[in-house]
């Protein structure tokens, strides 16, 4: 297999690819795959018909199918993975990492060491608290494998509702009188679902006011999952206790928008899966689908273009 890798190469995805037997050529020398790394302008206008397969290294895949890229090239065949689940546990760890900054109240520490009055409010993660992990993939059975320490009892939402290990209940996303109360039974809140028309701001106000008042929103999926100013009234109203995001609507966060100066909320600029991880597993994982394409099969991470994800 023949094999381009754009807008520019991961060197350590190039050695898994060429240890499989692979040759790196230019676009225009024909491959039967394309490796792509970058966002809807670094996206070739056109593709060689020798290119099957496209493997995006990044699980979302929003901005190319918003700019029509995916839809314009699965017209003619082209079939696309991205990169789901190779990186559960760069993210499930950033994820226990916003729980517990936001828990602890980290951001509002200052240097002094007198800050008991901190403490005496924070609501402390291992506490017998209850979590929902919306949108309970594999980042988020890999999270529960982490929480388990922590005696947090985990409510999974899904798709289809089918059980999920380790969560004392699974619900799924399209019952609507379930997810009522899961909003109002839960004190701490991890999105993961992807983003899709169904799930765009599925956090609003509306949902937001369901939440106890101790709620903690974190959010390492989309930013688009949350409606931000609708977030950002509830936390400056103590609606809810407080967020830690590692994905923002926009993104990145207007430097002057409130939400950054709040003690309450904890920010990353979206380093819950970082470049280093991505260069280290896309090679194997694109490997792993040409093989799975070559024989006939469904790629391990195939996108499903019209659903969008």
């Amino acid at each position: 297999m023949k094999f381009a890798f754009l807008p520019s190469p991961w060197e350590a995805s190039v050695a898994d690819l060429q240890a499989a037997g692979h040759e790196m050529v230019d676009l225009e020398q024909n491959p039967d795959m394309l490796v792509f790394r970058g966002g809807p302008k670094d996206f070739p206008d056109t593709l060689p018909e020798s290119v099957k397969v496209v493997q995006i290294g990044y699980a979302g895949i929003e901005m190319l199918l918003d700019a029509g890229i995916l839809a314009k090239h699965a017209a003619r065949g082209v079939r696309f993975a991205n990169a789901a689940g190779i990186y559960d546990d760069t993210v499930a760890e950033s994820t226990l990492g916003l729980l517990l900054a936001v828990s602890h109240r980290h951001k509002a520490v200052r240097r002094e060491w007198n800050q008991s009055q901190l403490f005496d409010e924070t609501e402390f993660l291992f506490d017998n608290k209850k979590l929902a992990l919306i949108g309970a993939g594999g980042i988020g059975k890999k999270l529960i494998e982490f929480l388990a320490p922590f005696g947090v009892e985990v409510t999974a939402v899904n798709r289809s509702g089918r059980e999920v290990k380790g969560a004392v209940q699974t619900v799924a996303m399209s019952d609507a009188e379930a997810m009522a109360q899961v909003w109002a039974n839960n004190e701490y809140f991890v999105l993961l679902a992807p983003l899709t028309p169904d799930t765009k701001h599925l956090v609003n106000a509306e949902v937001l006011a369901a939440m106890p008042s101790n709620a903690v929103i974190v959010n390492v999926g989309r930013g688009g999952l949350i409606d931000t100013e609708a977030l950002t009234d509830a936390l400056r109203h103590g609606t809810i206790a407080g967020a830690g995001l590692d994905v923002t609507e926009p993104e990145p966060l207007p430097a002057d928008h409130p939400l950054w100066d709040m003690d309450t909320v904890v920010i990353t600029p979206h380093t819950a899966n970082i470049p280093r991880f991505m260069e280290r597993r896309v090679g194997a994982l694109a490997v792993k689908n040409w093989e799975k394409f070559a024989s006939g099969e469904q790629m391990h991470t195939e996108v499903d273009v019209d659903a969008g994800y």
